[in-house]
């Protein structure tokens, strides 16, 4: 429950000034001893704590789904989660959405304002599909109208040309590349929004692990072209959502 909420239940009579009290001593964060939750974060950022689940184990998941659930009342996006936390998470909660290509899953609890403007993920290649996923779950949990535009790599680079009217209807661009990362540049050189570009892990062992794409899309020569960490869909779609908020 936000503030908002706890404020207008005190006001209408549906909450006793004792049982407010008592919600707000856990509203700033709630100590589950592996974890501080942190219900402010909607207040002061706009979106709520997002779980990380890499290095976490089952049971400390589901526990952090629970409390933000039931203890803050807002809606839950987890990443990084492997099928097994999921299917715990759904035996709670079995409107659960899991997205086993993003590795996210997502509750919500209550309507997302739907923004105006329009965020493009664009993939180099089909094996870089998997960040996309997680930029998009993140990008729509946000409440951003989201489309893709997958497959268009440079090694082909006919197939983005034939598509320039979906870069150009878009509010920000998200560009996901492995390899040596060019994409981003290319689309960084074809339009005047916002391109936040990320590496991917995904090519031969020359492109260690993403460093390879990461550095190429560092020293882009394109105006305009932010870059987030390797792999980190959430980020780039994090950042978009900012984007997209000032512009609209």
């Amino acid at each position: 429950m936000d503030i908002k909420k706890l404020l207008e239940g005190v006001k209408e009579g549906s909450i006793s000034v004792d049982e407010a009290a008592g919600k707000l001593k856990t509203m700033p964060f709630d100590d589950l001893g592996y974890a501080l939750i942190d219900h402010h974060r909607q207040l002061r950022n706009g979106c709520p704590e997002v779980i990380y689940c890499a290095g976490k184990t089952v049971e400390q998941v589901a526990g952090i789904v629970k409390n933000m659930l039931e203890v803050g009342g807002t809606n839950v996006l987890a990443t990084r989660a492997t099928e097994e936390m999921a299917q715990a998470v759904k035996g709670m909660y079995p409107d659960a959405e899991w997205n086993p290509s993003a590795r996210t899953i997502v509750i919500n609890r209550t309507p997302v304002e739907k923004k105006g403007g329009k965020i493009l993920v664009v993939t180099a290649g089909t094996s870089d599909i998997p960040v996309a996923d997680e930029a998009v779950v993140t990008a729509e949990f946000l409440g951003n109208e989201v489309e893709r535009l997958c497959d268009v790599g440079v090694a082909g680079i006919h197939r983005l040309l034939a598509r320039l009217n979906r870069i150009a209807s878009a509010n920000v661009i998200i560009v996901i590349a492995g390899m040596e990362g060019a994409l981003a540049s290319v689309i960084g050189g074809l339009t005047d929004k916002p391109v936040i570009a990320v590496p991917t892990s995904v090519g031969y062992g020359a492109s260690f692990g993403g460093v390879a794409a990461l550095l190429s899309m560092l020293n882009s020569c394109a105006n305009g072209v932010s870059v987030v960490n390797i792999d980190n869909g959430f980020g780039a779609a994090y950042m978009a959502n900012s984007i997209n908020k000032i512009n609209l």
